[in-house]
């Protein structure tokens, strides 16, 4: 006779296995407080606050300035990649006094923070982009330390950097020289990560679980960041039920998360650049400084569009080298990085349709052609770094006799390093070409034995194009002329060329 066994409906549940989170059964996890007070109400001076943002875009404002509003907290550390401008986003915690140390690529035209760290009343960690954004990035992973190509040969690795000056102008502590090891032939540089005690994140989208979506290029050095803290506060411009983040598509997993607060703050530009049509473009870029400074700036931009060729992926530097897409040929296709985020980036967006999430290098306001992606600007130098692109285009302050680089820093001057270092880290596979006048202001050479002011990269340079020539660089033999401007002639080349050069055999004319 067959037995038949009867359960009660509770004495079943009790024997159902689990295999699923609770969190399915009843949401118990709930990361969204009220407000960025709630959220800050705990934080600690003396610990290390990591911002994300790029120029405005992602930049964590609602945060920001509820920690501007608690004067009580001081001497942060602050990780960023700028401090941004006075009065706007961390350019108020400068004012109120707060930060005592900042860790950034870039002071740019942010004067308070320029003067400030002059008059020794902060201390200034002048970082490579690209290894700030693998610091964080290496940190989130639990990786106390890596080697990096970039910076290497520059003073950021031998430790002539000052990290503070007293008030009297003197330098009260110079930066440590870094390790450095050799790899398979080539040199790199140690470098130690980063690990946040909080991180201020800014994101499109967070449900309460904390899992996050970024919007176009909000990312930059959010995601790193936003994984790297032990206090990771998210500012979202929209909370949303559980599911609506489709798993796919969260950028930063709540994991990482712990708190959650709606940003309540308007999204700024910093420089709004609007489309031209291609005369329009052509024209506004040239229309700089006298007739005969234009027709310079034309020559170069127009010989450097040469060296963009179909299928190439490719890196512009601000200033000229970002104006050569203007004066390709109809239908050359190229995909064209940013390091804050973005491959296949397009041209200025007609008024009324520039995005606040969606900048350049250069902080102007861009659009996306079909097929593009973003991501985050650990990813976008670790592209760089590995010889993805096939061209980075730069504009110099002077190029040494075999390549060497300085696009940085003049003397008296701090305006910051950016991504160059990065840009020129593996020139065997990436083209480095430089776009610059021949001669500076004063009529003095630009192309030396040797450079004279800080180095970007040593041997580094491919091609240089001027206004009165084009050169192959080689890190041995040196330089070689290849092209000269219509009029000009070797000799006059060599009167304002420091370094010596010898002439190509099929030397040629300027086609242009």
């Amino acid at each position: 006779m067959q037995r038949q066994f009867l359960f009660s409906a509770a004495r079943r549940n009790s024997l159902t296995p689990r295999f699923f989170s609770t969190t399915t059964m009843r949401p118990t996890i709930n990361k969204i407080v009220p407000s960025a007070q709630e959220a800050i109400k705990d934080m600690k001076s003396d610990t290390t606050v990591l911002v994300g943002g790029f120029g405005f875009s992602g930049v964590p404002m609602t945060l920001i300035n509820a920690l501007r509003d608690r004067t009580d907290l001081t001497n942060f550390t602050v990780v960023s990649n700028n401090a941004g401008m006075p009065g706007v986003g961390l350019g108020q915690l400068l004012e109120t006094k707060q930060i005592g140390t900042m860790v950034a690529s870039y002071i740019g035209d942010n004067k308070v923070f320029e003067q400030m760290y002059l008059k020794g009343q902060l201390s200034l960690h002048l970082t490579p982009q690209g290894t700030i954004a693998e610091k964080c990035a290496a940190g989130a992973a639990g990786v106390p330390a890596f080697y990096t190509p970039a910076a290497y040969g520059t003073i950021v690795q031998t430790g002539e950097l000052p990290v503070r000056y007293n008030s009297d102008g003197s330098i009260a502590k110079m930066a440590p020289p870094k390790e450095t090891r050799e790899f398979n032939g080539k040199s790199y540089v140690m470098e130690e990560s980063i690990f946040g005690d909080y991180a201020f994140v800014k994101v499109a989208k967070a449900d309460r679980l904390g899992n996050c979506q970024f919007r176009k290029a909000q990312n930059n050095f959010n995601e790193a960041m936003g994984k790297n803290a032990k206090m990771t506060i998210v500012e979202a411009d929209e909370i949303v039920a559980d599911g609506q983040i489709a798993p796919e598509d969260i950028h930063l997993q709540g994991i990482y998360v712990k708190r959650v607060i709606q940003s309540t703050e308007a999204k700024e530009i910093e420089r709004k650049v609007f489309w031209k049509t291609p005369e329009e473009q052509k024209k506004a870029l040239l229309e700089t400084g006298s007739s005969e400074t234009s027709q310079k700036r034309e020559r170069i931009i127009k010989r450097a569009a040469q060296e963009l060729k179909d299928g190439m992926y490719v890196n512009l530097g601000i200033g000229m080298p970002l104006a050569a897409p203007a004066f390709l040929p109809s239908g050359t296709e190229i995909m064209l990085e940013s390091e804050n985020g973005i491959l296949g980036m397009g041209g200025y967006p007609r008024p009324g349709e520039e995005d606040a999430d969606l900048i350049n290098a250069g902080k102007e306001t861009v659009t996306l052609i079909q097929g593009a992606s973003t991501f985050g600007s650990h990813e976008s130098f670790g592209m760089i770094r590995s010889g993805r692109m096939d061209v980075a285009m730069l504009g110099a302050m002077q190029v040494g006799r075999y390549g060497d680089l300085a696009n940085f820093m003049l003397p008296g001057k701090v305006k910051g390093i950016g991504g160059a270092m990065d840009l020129v880290a593996n020139p065997t596979q990436t083209k480095v070409v430089i776009t610059m006048e021949h001669v500076d202001k004063k009529g003095n050479p630009k192309i030396l034995n040797q450079c004279t002011f800080p180095l970007t990269g040593q041997k580094c340079v491919s091609t240089i194009i001027t206004d009165l020539a084009v050169f192959d660089c080689d890190r041995v033999k040196g330089l070689t002329l290849k092209e000269h401007a219509r009029g000009v002639s070797v000799d006059e080349i060599k009167s304002k060329t420091e370094a010596p050069f010898t002439v190509a055999d099929d030397l040629k004319e300027m086609t242009i």
